[in-house]
C-alpha cells in the first residue's frame, strides 16, 4: 500500500486515515477467515489466542484512528471506496502466503509499513492541518509501534513452531 510523500490537506489526510482504518479490519477478517477454514486438528491454541489479541488490538486501532477521524474538518470519504481499495490491494496476497500465521505476519508487516509511510509523510508535509501534528503523529507512532510487536509475535510463534 503506497503512501504519498506528503500528506497536502485534510481531505488526503481522511481518506488515509480511513484507509489505516480499513486496513485493521481487513487484516483482522483475514486471519480470522483463514484460521476457520482450518480443519479442527489443525487448530492451536496458541494461534487461536494470538488472533484474538491481534483482532482486539486492531479495534482499538480503529477507535484510536475513528477519533483522529472525528477531530478532522474534513468531508468523509465512503467507507465502501476504501474498503474496496484496500481489499483489491490486500488480496492479492492470497497466493503468496501458505498458512495462518503466514497471512497473520503479512497483514502485520503490511500495516507496520503503512503507518511508518504515513507518518513520514505527516512529518513531510508542511500543511497546517486541522488537528495539532503532535497529537496525530503520536497516536500514529503508538499504532505503529503495536504493529512491530504483532510482527514480533507472530515471528516468535512461527520459530517455535518450525
Amino acid at each position: 500500500m503506497s503512501v504519498t510523500a506528503r500528506v497536502e490537506s485534510d481531505g488526503q489526510l481522511a481518506r488515509l486515515l480511513q484507509v489505516g482504518a480499513v486496513l485493521e479490519e481487513v487484516v483482522e477478517a483475514r486471519a480470522h477467515r483463514h484460521y476457520r477454514s482450518l480443519p479442527e486438528g489443525e487448530r492451536d491454541e496458541r494461534i487461536e489466542s494470538l488472533l484474538e489479541e491481534a483482532a482486539e488490538e486492531s479495534a482499538a486501532h480503529r477507535e484510536r484512528i475513528d477519533e483522529l477521524l472525528d477531530a478532522l474538518d474534513a468531508d468523509p470519504i465512503a467507507f465502501e471506496q476504501i474498503e474496496a481499495l484496500v481489499t483489491e490491494q490486500y488480496s492479492e496476497a492470497d497466493t503468496d502466503f501458505d498458512g495462518v500465521l503466514y497471512d497473520q505476519l503479512n497483514g502485520e508487516e503490511t500495516a507496520y509499513k503503512f503507518y511508518a509511510d504515513l507518518i513520514e509523510a505527516v512529518e513531510a508535509s508542511e500543511t497546517d492541518f486541522s488537528i495539532d501534528r503532535e497529537p496525530l503523529l503520536e497516536t500514529l507512532r503508538e499504532i505503529k509501534a503495536a504493529e512491530a510487536e504483532g510482527v514480533e509475535a507472530v515471528a516468535k510463534l512461527m520459530e517455535e513452531r518450525a
